[in-house]
Protein backbone atom coordinates (compact mmCIF):
# COMPACT_ATOMS: atom_id res chain seq x y z
CA UNK A 1 0.00 0.00 0.00
CA UNK A 2 1.28 3.52 -0.93
CA UNK A 3 1.27 5.72 1.76
CA UNK A 4 0.10 9.30 0.50
CA UNK A 5 2.32 12.65 1.61
CA UNK A 6 0.26 15.51 3.83
CA UNK A 7 -0.01 17.86 1.19
CA UNK A 8 -2.02 14.67 -1.29
CA UNK A 9 -4.15 13.94 1.31
CA UNK A 10 -4.92 17.95 1.71
CA UNK A 11 -5.31 18.10 -2.08
CA UNK A 12 -7.46 14.73 -2.10
CA UNK A 13 -9.65 16.14 0.71
CA UNK A 14 -10.21 19.24 -2.03
CA UNK A 15 -11.01 16.68 -4.76
CA UNK A 16 -13.78 15.87 -2.99
CA UNK A 17 -15.19 18.73 -1.72
CA UNK A 18 -14.70 20.35 -4.95
CA UNK A 19 -17.08 17.48 -5.99
CA UNK A 20 -19.79 17.82 -4.01
CA UNK A 21 -19.63 14.55 -2.67
CA UNK A 22 -20.12 12.76 0.23
CA UNK A 23 -18.35 9.27 -0.05
CA UNK A 24 -15.13 8.83 0.39
CA UNK A 25 -12.60 10.00 -2.72
CA UNK A 26 -12.60 7.50 -5.67
CA UNK A 27 -9.48 9.01 -7.05
CA UNK A 28 -7.63 12.81 -7.24
CA UNK A 29 -7.06 15.04 -9.80
CA UNK A 30 -3.87 16.60 -10.96
CA UNK A 31 -1.82 12.67 -9.71
CA UNK A 32 -1.22 9.85 -12.33
CA UNK A 33 -0.22 10.09 -16.06
CA UNK A 34 -2.88 12.36 -17.86
CA UNK A 35 -4.71 11.23 -20.54
CA UNK A 36 -3.15 10.74 -24.12
CA UNK A 37 -3.89 9.79 -27.39
CA UNK A 38 -5.14 6.67 -26.68
CA UNK A 39 -6.34 6.53 -23.56
CA UNK A 40 -9.29 9.05 -22.01
CA UNK A 41 -8.56 8.68 -18.59
CA UNK A 42 -5.68 9.66 -16.17
CA UNK A 43 -4.05 7.41 -13.94
CA UNK A 44 -5.63 6.91 -10.84
CA UNK A 45 -8.57 9.10 -12.28
CA UNK A 46 -11.16 10.34 -9.85
CA UNK A 47 -13.90 10.51 -12.72
CA UNK A 48 -13.53 7.52 -14.04
CA UNK A 49 -16.56 5.25 -13.23
CA UNK A 50 -17.02 2.85 -10.17
CA UNK A 51 -16.71 -0.87 -10.72
CA UNK A 52 -20.19 -2.30 -10.42
CA UNK A 53 -20.81 -3.83 -6.90
CA UNK A 54 -21.17 -7.86 -7.38
CA UNK A 55 -21.82 -10.04 -4.42
CA UNK A 56 -19.97 -13.11 -5.28
CA UNK A 57 -21.76 -16.62 -5.51
CA UNK A 58 -20.87 -20.07 -4.37
CA UNK A 59 -18.57 -22.82 -5.45
CA UNK A 60 -20.12 -25.85 -6.54
CA UNK A 61 -18.58 -29.15 -4.88
CA UNK A 62 -19.86 -32.76 -6.74
CA UNK A 63 -22.72 -33.33 -5.21
CA UNK A 64 -24.40 -29.53 -4.57
CA UNK A 65 -24.32 -26.92 -7.10
CA UNK A 66 -22.68 -23.50 -5.97
CA UNK A 67 -25.39 -20.40 -5.70
CA UNK A 68 -24.37 -17.63 -8.72
CA UNK A 69 -23.06 -14.04 -8.31
CA UNK A 70 -25.96 -12.00 -7.69
CA UNK A 71 -25.41 -10.32 -11.29
CA UNK A 72 -26.11 -13.65 -12.85
CA UNK A 73 -29.03 -14.61 -15.52
CA UNK A 74 -29.85 -18.02 -14.30
CA UNK A 75 -30.99 -20.07 -16.76
CA UNK A 76 -31.61 -22.79 -15.18
CA UNK A 77 -31.59 -23.74 -11.20
CA UNK A 78 -32.84 -27.18 -11.02
CA UNK A 79 -36.91 -26.86 -11.36
CA UNK A 80 -38.90 -27.04 -13.06
CA UNK A 81 -40.08 -23.38 -13.41
CA UNK A 82 -36.54 -22.74 -14.98
CA UNK A 83 -37.37 -25.09 -18.18
CA UNK A 84 -39.57 -22.26 -19.27
CA UNK A 85 -36.07 -20.62 -20.34
CA UNK A 86 -35.45 -22.79 -23.10
CA UNK A 87 -37.11 -24.30 -26.27
CA UNK A 88 -36.83 -26.71 -29.10
CA UNK A 89 -34.05 -25.66 -31.38
CA UNK A 90 -36.63 -25.59 -34.29
CA UNK A 91 -35.46 -24.04 -38.36
CA UNK A 92 -35.51 -20.56 -38.71
CA UNK A 93 -38.50 -19.55 -40.33
CA UNK A 94 -40.59 -21.93 -38.21
CA UNK A 95 -42.28 -21.41 -35.13
CA UNK A 96 -40.94 -22.22 -31.36
CA UNK A 97 -41.72 -25.15 -29.79
CA UNK A 98 -41.44 -26.42 -26.01
CA UNK A 99 -38.29 -28.59 -25.38
CA UNK A 100 -38.53 -32.62 -24.63
CA UNK A 101 -35.83 -32.73 -22.55
CA UNK A 102 -36.68 -33.27 -19.02
CA UNK A 103 -35.94 -32.20 -15.32
CA UNK A 104 -34.55 -35.10 -13.64
CA UNK A 105 -33.50 -34.84 -9.99
CA UNK A 106 -32.78 -31.21 -10.12
CA UNK A 107 -30.77 -31.69 -13.86
CA UNK A 108 -32.08 -30.85 -17.07
CA UNK A 109 -31.30 -34.13 -19.00
CA UNK A 110 -30.99 -34.45 -22.81
CA UNK A 111 -33.88 -36.80 -23.80
CA UNK A 112 -31.84 -38.72 -27.00
CA UNK A 113 -33.20 -37.84 -30.24
CA UNK A 114 -35.38 -35.39 -29.24
CA UNK A 115 -33.21 -32.78 -30.67
CA UNK A 116 -31.16 -29.60 -29.70
CA UNK A 117 -32.31 -27.42 -27.32
CA UNK A 118 -31.82 -24.22 -27.16
CA UNK A 119 -32.41 -20.54 -24.94
CA UNK A 120 -35.41 -18.39 -25.71
CA UNK A 121 -33.45 -15.03 -25.28
CA UNK A 122 -30.00 -13.90 -27.55
CA UNK A 123 -26.58 -13.23 -25.82
CA UNK A 124 -23.56 -11.72 -26.96
CA UNK A 125 -20.39 -11.55 -24.94
CA UNK A 126 -20.69 -13.59 -22.13
CA UNK A 127 -19.64 -15.27 -18.94
CA UNK A 128 -21.18 -18.98 -18.72
CA UNK A 129 -20.97 -21.12 -15.97
CA UNK A 130 -22.26 -24.58 -16.53
CA UNK A 131 -22.54 -28.49 -14.73
CA UNK A 132 -22.71 -31.18 -17.11
CA UNK A 133 -22.95 -35.18 -16.25
CA UNK A 134 -22.29 -38.14 -18.53
CA UNK A 135 -24.41 -41.30 -17.58
CA UNK A 136 -23.02 -43.25 -14.86
CA UNK A 137 -23.54 -46.00 -16.90
CA UNK A 138 -20.82 -46.21 -19.09
CA UNK A 139 -21.75 -47.05 -22.65
CA UNK A 140 -20.13 -46.88 -26.09
CA UNK A 141 -16.72 -45.13 -26.73
CA UNK A 142 -14.69 -42.16 -28.60
CA UNK A 143 -17.40 -39.94 -29.72
CA UNK A 144 -20.36 -41.71 -28.71
CA UNK A 145 -20.06 -41.70 -24.82
CA UNK A 146 -21.66 -38.82 -22.98
CA UNK A 147 -21.07 -36.45 -25.79
CA UNK A 148 -23.35 -32.95 -25.78
CA UNK A 149 -21.82 -29.72 -26.76
CA UNK A 150 -22.68 -26.00 -25.45
CA UNK A 151 -23.18 -24.33 -28.47
CA UNK A 152 -22.22 -20.43 -28.07
CA UNK A 153 -24.13 -17.96 -30.42
CA UNK A 154 -25.77 -20.25 -31.94
CA UNK A 155 -28.36 -20.12 -34.99
CA UNK A 156 -31.67 -20.91 -35.29
CA UNK A 157 -31.55 -25.03 -36.46
CA UNK A 158 -27.96 -25.00 -36.92
CA UNK A 159 -25.38 -26.88 -35.50
CA UNK A 160 -21.98 -24.95 -36.99
CA UNK A 161 -20.62 -23.73 -33.77
CA UNK A 162 -18.45 -22.52 -32.06
CA UNK A 163 -19.13 -25.26 -29.75
CA UNK A 164 -17.28 -26.11 -26.73
CA UNK A 165 -17.30 -30.04 -26.45
CA UNK A 166 -19.12 -32.19 -23.74
CA UNK A 167 -18.10 -35.47 -23.97
CA UNK A 168 -17.23 -38.22 -21.21
CA UNK A 169 -13.28 -38.57 -21.54
CA UNK A 170 -12.62 -39.75 -18.12
CA UNK A 171 -11.03 -43.37 -19.53
CA UNK A 172 -12.12 -42.88 -23.35
CA UNK A 173 -9.75 -41.78 -26.12
CA UNK A 174 -10.61 -39.77 -28.91
CA UNK A 175 -9.59 -36.99 -31.63
CA UNK A 176 -7.79 -34.44 -29.61
CA UNK A 177 -9.83 -31.43 -31.13
CA UNK A 178 -13.13 -33.27 -29.76
CA UNK A 179 -12.08 -33.90 -26.14
CA UNK A 180 -14.30 -32.89 -23.43
CA UNK A 181 -13.81 -28.78 -23.25
CA UNK A 182 -12.01 -28.27 -27.10
CA UNK A 183 -13.25 -25.70 -29.09
CA UNK A 184 -14.26 -28.73 -31.15
CA UNK A 185 -12.61 -29.16 -34.57
CA UNK A 186 -10.51 -25.58 -33.63
CA UNK A 187 -8.61 -26.20 -30.49
CA UNK A 188 -7.71 -29.30 -28.47
CA UNK A 189 -7.81 -28.66 -24.56
CA UNK A 190 -4.83 -28.41 -22.35
CA UNK A 191 -5.55 -31.30 -20.08
CA UNK A 192 -8.12 -33.60 -19.21
CA UNK A 193 -9.24 -32.81 -16.21
CA UNK A 194 -12.69 -34.72 -15.72
CA UNK A 195 -14.29 -36.70 -13.16
CA UNK A 196 -15.68 -39.95 -13.33
CA UNK A 197 -18.67 -40.74 -15.06
CA UNK A 198 -22.17 -39.94 -13.44
CA UNK A 199 -20.19 -37.14 -11.50
CA UNK A 200 -20.77 -33.31 -12.31
CA UNK A 201 -17.90 -31.62 -14.35
CA UNK A 202 -18.07 -27.62 -13.69
CA UNK A 203 -17.07 -25.47 -16.94
CA UNK A 204 -16.63 -22.10 -16.66
CA UNK A 205 -16.18 -19.97 -20.34
CA UNK A 206 -15.67 -16.53 -21.20
CA UNK A 207 -16.84 -15.88 -24.90
CA UNK A 208 -16.03 -12.99 -26.95
CA UNK A 209 -17.50 -13.13 -30.31
CA UNK A 210 -15.85 -12.04 -33.58
CA UNK A 211 -16.23 -8.64 -34.64
CA UNK A 212 -16.04 -7.52 -38.49
CA UNK A 213 -16.31 -4.21 -40.06
CA UNK A 214 -17.31 -3.82 -43.69
CA UNK A 215 -16.83 -7.79 -43.87
CA UNK A 216 -13.37 -7.54 -42.77
CA UNK A 217 -12.71 -8.87 -39.18
CA UNK A 218 -11.20 -6.35 -36.81
CA UNK A 219 -11.25 -9.16 -33.65
CA UNK A 220 -10.65 -12.59 -33.74
CA UNK A 221 -13.27 -13.24 -30.80
CA UNK A 222 -11.94 -15.87 -28.08
CA UNK A 223 -12.96 -18.74 -25.96
CA UNK A 224 -11.19 -18.93 -22.41
CA UNK A 225 -12.48 -22.50 -20.67
CA UNK A 226 -12.11 -23.92 -16.79
CA UNK A 227 -12.79 -27.46 -16.37
CA UNK A 228 -13.16 -28.27 -12.74
CA UNK A 229 -11.03 -25.04 -11.66
CA UNK A 230 -8.28 -26.10 -14.73
CA UNK A 231 -7.49 -24.12 -17.68
CA UNK A 232 -8.48 -26.01 -20.96
CA UNK A 233 -8.21 -22.72 -23.33
CA UNK A 234 -6.39 -19.51 -22.97
CA UNK A 235 -7.74 -16.94 -25.20
CA UNK A 236 -8.49 -19.19 -28.05
CA UNK A 237 -8.93 -17.41 -31.02
CA UNK A 238 -12.32 -17.79 -33.30
CA UNK A 239 -11.49 -17.57 -36.85
CA UNK A 240 -15.72 -17.89 -37.09
CA UNK A 241 -17.80 -20.71 -37.18
CA UNK A 242 -16.64 -24.51 -37.63
CA UNK A 243 -18.51 -28.21 -36.97
CA UNK A 244 -18.33 -31.22 -37.60
CA UNK A 245 -15.75 -32.25 -40.20
CA UNK A 246 -15.40 -28.50 -40.82
CA UNK A 247 -12.59 -26.30 -40.34
CA UNK A 248 -13.02 -23.17 -38.95
CA UNK A 249 -14.14 -20.19 -41.39
CA UNK A 250 -14.54 -16.55 -41.53
CA UNK A 251 -17.49 -14.72 -41.62
CA UNK A 252 -19.32 -12.22 -39.93
CA UNK A 253 -20.93 -13.18 -36.64
CA UNK A 254 -24.41 -11.31 -35.53
CA UNK A 255 -24.44 -9.74 -32.22
CA UNK A 256 -26.51 -11.99 -29.89
CA UNK A 257 -26.83 -15.51 -30.73
CA UNK A 258 -28.56 -18.41 -28.57
CA UNK A 259 -27.29 -20.66 -26.49
CA UNK A 260 -27.56 -24.16 -27.60
CA UNK A 261 -27.33 -27.77 -25.62
CA UNK A 262 -26.91 -30.56 -27.96
CA UNK A 263 -28.86 -33.73 -28.51
CA UNK A 264 -26.24 -36.41 -29.56
CA UNK A 265 -27.99 -39.54 -28.71
CA UNK A 266 -26.81 -39.26 -24.95
CA UNK A 267 -28.90 -38.73 -21.57
CA UNK A 268 -26.19 -36.07 -20.31
CA UNK A 269 -27.56 -33.97 -17.72
CA UNK A 270 -26.94 -30.74 -16.85
CA UNK A 271 -27.63 -28.50 -13.70
CA UNK A 272 -26.66 -25.11 -12.34
CA UNK A 273 -26.31 -23.18 -15.50
CA UNK A 274 -26.23 -19.38 -15.63
CA UNK A 275 -24.16 -16.14 -17.23
CA UNK A 276 -23.00 -13.07 -17.19
CA UNK A 277 -23.11 -10.36 -20.13
CA UNK A 278 -19.72 -8.58 -20.72
CA UNK A 279 -19.10 -5.05 -21.21
CA UNK A 280 -18.32 -4.08 -24.54
CA UNK A 281 -14.82 -4.19 -25.83
CA UNK A 282 -13.18 -1.10 -27.59
CA UNK A 283 -13.52 -2.43 -30.97
CA UNK A 284 -17.72 -2.26 -30.17
CA UNK A 285 -17.79 1.09 -28.28
CA UNK A 286 -16.34 0.24 -24.91
CA UNK A 287 -13.50 3.06 -23.14
CA UNK A 288 -11.37 0.81 -20.95
CA UNK A 289 -8.55 -0.43 -22.35
CA UNK A 290 -6.47 0.97 -25.98
CA UNK A 291 -8.72 3.24 -27.79
CA UNK A 292 -8.91 4.62 -31.46
CA UNK A 293 -7.18 8.13 -31.34
CA UNK A 294 -11.31 9.44 -32.28
CA UNK A 295 -12.81 7.29 -29.70
CA UNK A 296 -10.25 8.83 -27.29
CA UNK A 297 -11.18 12.44 -28.41
CA UNK A 298 -14.53 11.99 -28.22
CA UNK A 299 -14.50 10.16 -24.88
CA UNK A 300 -12.29 12.74 -23.85
CA UNK A 301 -14.41 15.66 -24.56
CA UNK A 302 -17.29 13.69 -22.77
CA UNK A 303 -15.46 13.65 -19.50
CA UNK A 304 -14.53 17.32 -19.81
CA UNK A 305 -17.86 18.71 -20.22
CA UNK A 306 -19.44 16.24 -17.48
CA UNK A 307 -16.03 18.09 -15.24
CA UNK A 308 -16.91 21.80 -16.31
CA UNK A 309 -20.82 20.98 -15.66
CA UNK A 310 -20.35 19.92 -12.00
CA UNK A 311 -18.05 23.13 -11.83
CA UNK A 312 -20.67 25.09 -12.80
CA UNK A 313 -22.30 24.24 -9.38
CA UNK A 314 -19.65 24.98 -7.17
CA UNK A 315 -17.88 28.49 -6.02
CA UNK A 316 -14.40 29.85 -4.56
CA UNK A 317 -11.46 27.44 -4.83
CA UNK A 318 -13.22 24.09 -5.56
CA UNK A 319 -14.67 25.67 -8.60
CA UNK A 320 -11.17 26.87 -9.74
CA UNK A 321 -9.45 23.46 -9.20
CA UNK A 322 -12.85 21.88 -10.88
CA UNK A 323 -12.38 24.19 -14.05
CA UNK A 324 -8.43 23.24 -14.24
CA UNK A 325 -9.48 19.71 -14.25
CA UNK A 326 -11.15 19.94 -17.09
CA UNK A 327 -8.56 21.12 -18.99
CA UNK A 328 -6.49 17.99 -18.53
CA UNK A 329 -9.42 16.34 -20.84
CA UNK A 330 -9.95 18.97 -23.25
CA UNK A 331 -8.28 22.39 -24.41
CA UNK A 332 -11.66 25.00 -24.60
CA UNK A 333 -10.32 28.35 -24.88
CA UNK A 334 -13.26 29.91 -22.60
CA UNK A 335 -12.39 27.55 -19.33
CA UNK A 336 -8.71 28.19 -19.90
CA UNK A 337 -9.14 31.83 -19.71
CA UNK A 338 -11.69 31.39 -16.61
CA UNK A 339 -9.08 29.64 -15.29
CA UNK A 340 -6.41 32.19 -15.36
CA UNK A 341 -8.79 34.94 -14.42
CA UNK A 342 -9.86 32.59 -11.40
CA UNK A 343 -6.49 31.66 -10.79
CA UNK A 344 -4.80 35.10 -11.16
CA UNK A 345 -7.94 36.66 -8.76
CA UNK A 346 -6.79 33.60 -5.82
CA UNK A 347 -3.21 34.57 -5.73
CA UNK A 348 -3.99 38.52 -5.23
CA UNK A 349 -6.94 37.34 -2.83
CA UNK A 350 -3.78 35.50 -1.03
CA UNK A 351 -1.66 38.09 -1.33
CA UNK A 352 -3.89 40.62 0.84
CA UNK A 353 -4.32 38.13 3.80
CA UNK A 354 -1.17 38.11 6.53
CA UNK A 355 -0.86 36.17 10.12
CA UNK A 356 -3.38 33.68 11.09
CA UNK A 357 -5.82 34.24 8.44
CA UNK A 358 -2.84 33.65 5.85
CA UNK A 359 -1.50 30.37 7.66
CA UNK A 360 -5.05 28.73 7.57
CA UNK A 361 -4.58 29.07 3.53
CA UNK A 362 -1.71 27.35 3.83
CA UNK A 363 -2.87 23.17 2.77
CA UNK A 364 -5.28 25.16 0.10
CA UNK A 365 -2.62 27.35 -1.66
CA UNK A 366 -0.06 24.44 -1.75
CA UNK A 367 -3.60 22.39 -3.22
CA UNK A 368 -3.56 24.86 -6.30
CA UNK A 369 0.37 25.48 -6.69
CA UNK A 370 0.26 21.37 -6.95
CA UNK A 371 -2.62 21.94 -9.30
CA UNK A 372 -0.29 24.18 -11.52
CA UNK A 373 3.07 21.92 -11.09
CA UNK A 374 1.19 19.32 -12.93
CA UNK A 375 -0.63 21.28 -15.53
CA UNK A 376 2.71 23.13 -16.20
CA UNK A 377 4.60 19.97 -16.02
CA UNK A 378 1.82 18.05 -18.70
CA UNK A 379 2.25 21.13 -20.78
CA UNK A 380 -1.52 22.21 -20.60
CA UNK A 381 -0.31 25.66 -19.38
CA UNK A 382 3.11 27.03 -19.80
CA UNK A 383 6.04 26.92 -17.26
CA UNK A 384 5.53 30.58 -16.68
CA UNK A 385 1.74 30.46 -16.32
CA UNK A 386 0.58 33.85 -14.41
CA UNK A 387 -1.08 32.60 -11.88
CA UNK A 388 1.36 30.01 -10.88
CA UNK A 389 4.18 32.39 -11.23
CA UNK A 390 2.03 34.70 -8.70
CA UNK A 391 0.90 32.08 -6.45
CA UNK A 392 4.93 30.15 -6.15
CA UNK A 393 5.92 33.82 -5.05
CA UNK A 394 3.50 34.16 -2.30
CA UNK A 395 4.20 30.76 -1.09
CA UNK A 396 8.27 31.32 -1.02
CA UNK A 397 7.09 35.00 0.71
CA UNK A 398 6.13 32.52 3.67
CA UNK A 399 8.60 29.86 3.61
CA UNK A 400 6.07 27.19 2.91
CA UNK A 401 7.62 25.69 -0.07
CA UNK A 402 10.96 24.96 2.07
CA UNK A 403 9.12 22.96 4.43
CA UNK A 404 9.89 18.97 4.87
CA UNK A 405 7.62 17.35 2.72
Amino acid sequence: MKVLPALTVSLLFAAVASAGRSAPSTGMPFYGDPPDAHHPWAVHDQNRPQPKRVEPGTFSTPEQPGQPPSDAIVLFDGTTASLTNWEADTKAGEPSAPTKWVVNDGALECVPKSGYIRTKDEFGDIQLHVEWAAPKNVKGDSQGRGNSGIFLLGLKGTADGPEVQVLDNYDNATYADGFAASVYGTNPPFANALRPPGTFQVIDIVFRRPVYRDGKPIDAGYVTVFCNGVLMQDHTPLEGRGGHMKRTFAGEFPEKGHLKLQDHGNPVRFRNIWLRPLPARTVEGGTNGYLDAAATTAKRKEIAATVRADAAHLTGTAQLLRLAESLVYESDAATAARVTQLGAAYAADLKKLSGAVLDAKKDEAKSVQRAWQYLAKWNFVSADYAPKSALDAVIKAQGWDAEKK
